[in-house]
Parts: structure tokens; C-alpha cells; sequence
């Protein structure tokens, strides 16, 4: 428990706002609210969890964003989802806030791969002449993973899309897929996407 919930919840509700409106992920928008808000000098002031945080933007999204959030989720979701089906042999797994339903045109496109060979997919796109660039994240097991960034631009959005493919081994997915204390998993495969895709439609 956050050591002071009247707090936890102002950067929260801050956060919540940095994402929706800046397109932020939720480690970084946590910790600049709690920057804005000047908390840290209050002492060991632990930051909210994302389920709260999880919480203020679906609250967030109802009340700023209703009439455009999800027509702008569905186009993501598209998005994801060709890319998802350009890389079917790597058993992609959508994941973030196009998964989780909170995502707006700011929001970046996170996709893991599982792969034998961590080249396969760079090979991949490489036949495909696909142009990427190369960085690093924390991955499933706090080690740090390949993620390969490439861009799409889609008319319906009004620019350019970032689609993240964070590469991990195959023998990752089977703990990738947990589902947590409500029952819920932090990515979908390829079928639970488009099915997202076509109720929409």
C-alpha cells in the first residue's frame, strides 16, 4: 500500500492525465506526476500501482474523451493487427493500452514476439524492407530485451504510428499469458485481437 493514499491518488489522477493527453506509458507519467505535484520531498511516498492509475484513465477517457477515443482505439487496433498478422510465425502477443482498451491516437503500439532465434525477426522485417531502429526495454523478467520501433502512417489517425516489437525467447510465452488476480492477461494473441477488431465493425 502507497505509504499515504490521499497522495498516491493526486499523482494518479495526474498520471492518468499525462497519458491520455501526452501519450505516455505508465512508469514515466507515475513518475512525473509525482515530480509536478512536488510529493518526493515528502518522504518515502511509493507511487501508485497501475490498476489505480488504470482506473483514472478509463475515468479520464469517459469524461474528456468519449466521442473520440473509441473510433481512434479501433484504428489501432487495425494497425496492430496487420502487423501481428505480417508476423504470425512469431506468436504475437499485443500488449499495453491497445490491449487494455485505453489507448488514444498519442498511444504507441506494443507488440511481443517469441522467437527461437532473437534475429528472426529483424531478418524478417529486413526481407521486407521494412526500416526500424533498435533499442532496449526491461522485460518480463526484468532482464533487458531487443525492441525493434517502426512507424506506419495511417490516414485515420492523422499521422504516424509507432508499432514496438519488444522480442523475447519462445520459452517466454507461456508465463507471458498469466492471467492476473481479476482474471485479466497483460496481452492478447492474434485471434483475441481480431475478434476485438471485428466487434467493432
Amino acid at each position: 500500500m502507497p505509504s499515504n493514499p490521499v497522495i498516491a491518488a493526486e499523482i494518479a489522477a495526474t498520471a492518468a492525465r499525462l497519458i491520455v493527453e501526452e501519450g505516455m506509458e505508465y512508469g514515466p507519467a507515475k513518475r512525473k506526476a509525482a515530480k509536478m505535484l512536488g510529493k518526493r520531498g515528502l518522504g518515502n511516498v511509493d507511487l501508485p500501482g497501475n490498476d489505480a492509475v488504470e482506473e483514472e484513465v478509463r475515468a479520464y477517457i469517459e469524461l474528456f474523451c468519449a466521442d473520440t477515443q473509441p473510433g481512434e482505439l479501433v484504428a489501432l487496433r487495425r494497425i496492430a493487427l496487420r502487423w501481428m498478422e505480417r508476423l504470425a510465425e512469431f506468436q504475437p502477443h499485443l500488449a499495453g493500452a491497445v490491449w487494455n482498451g485505453t489507448a488514444t491516437r498519442l498511444n504507441d503500439i506494443w507488440l511481443n514476439l517469441f522467437c527461437d532465434d532473437p534475429k528472426s525477426a529483424e531478418i524478417l522485417l529486413i526481407g521486407k524492407r521494412v526500416d526500424y531502429d533498435v533499442g532496449s526495454v526491461t522485460g518480463l523478467r526484468g532482464d533487458t530485451v531487443d525492441v525493434l520501433t517502426l512507424s506506419e502512417r495511417d490516414a485515420a489517425l492523422g499521422g504516424e504510428v509507432l508499432v514496438h516489437l519488444v522480442i523475447y525467447d519462445r520459452d517466454d510465452l507461456r508465463g507471458a499469458v498469466k492471467a492476473d488476480s481479476r482474471g485479466r492477461t497483460e496481452r492478447g494473441p492474434i485471434e483475441a485481437v481480431r475478434a476485438l477488431v471485428e466487434a467493432s465493425a
